[in-house]
């Protein structure tokens, strides 16, 4: 069985962060929702307040094979600042295991250097922050083993693609058709 942790910090963007977990869990994947505020309970950028799974320094990395990043403002900078996400973010790319980010997320991973030469989109407001890469006005963009995705808007087609990238693409499309989304999913992969 697949693995993911979905990084989850005190101003995360709720949707983007729950529906990724939820479309991964419907796919059977092994999500953890990963708390990077010190706390199990956490609440978004929209005061929701959820209780994640774990605290992101008290999990075993090993056998996970996704690490996602939701936007949201402060969201964003707060799982920046954590210094376990971002160590990890870098060992998965350096490891060529799969990194996840979406919104104003992706400005991390350019932060982190993860996007030098590599084509990826985000919020409009933050595309101006993704140094070293070509940014595409897509709703999801894979380069290697980087997805990004520009925002809330995007989330459903995103997971979507996480799901596939795991799963595979039969099991995205049975999960597509059990939630009722109709747009096409046919992105071009990068690389």
């Amino acid at each position: 069985m697949s693995k993911a942790v979905v990084f989850f910090a005190a101003g995360t963007e709720e949707c983007e962060a729950l529906l990724v977990v939820d479309l991964l869990r419907r796919a059977k994947v092994d999500v953890t929702v990963a708390s990077a505020s010190g706390s199990l309970t956490v609440t978004g950028s929209h005061k929701v307040t959820i209780t994640a799974d774990a605290l992101a320094e008290d999990i075993d990395y090993s056998d996970v094979d996704l690490v996602v990043l939701p936007g949201g403002i402060p969201g964003t900078p707060n799982l920046a600042a954590n210094q376990t996400v971002t160590d990890t973010v870098k060992a998965f790319a350096a490891a060529g295991k799969k990194v996840a980010a979406i919104c104003a997320a992706p400005s991390i991973l350019a932060d982190l250097g993860l996007l030098e030469g590599r084509k990826a989109t985000s919020h409009a407001s933050f595309q101006d922050k993704l140094a070293g890469a070509t940014v595409l006005d897509q709703e999801v963009v894979v380069d290697g083993n980087i997805t990004t995705s520009y925002g809330l808007g995007g989330a459903i087609p995103f997971g979507l693609e996480l799901v596939r990238q795991l799963v595979g693409p039969d099991e995205a499309a049975r999960v597509q058709k059990a939630i009722a989304y109709k747009h096409s999913l046919l992105y071009k992969t990068h690389r």
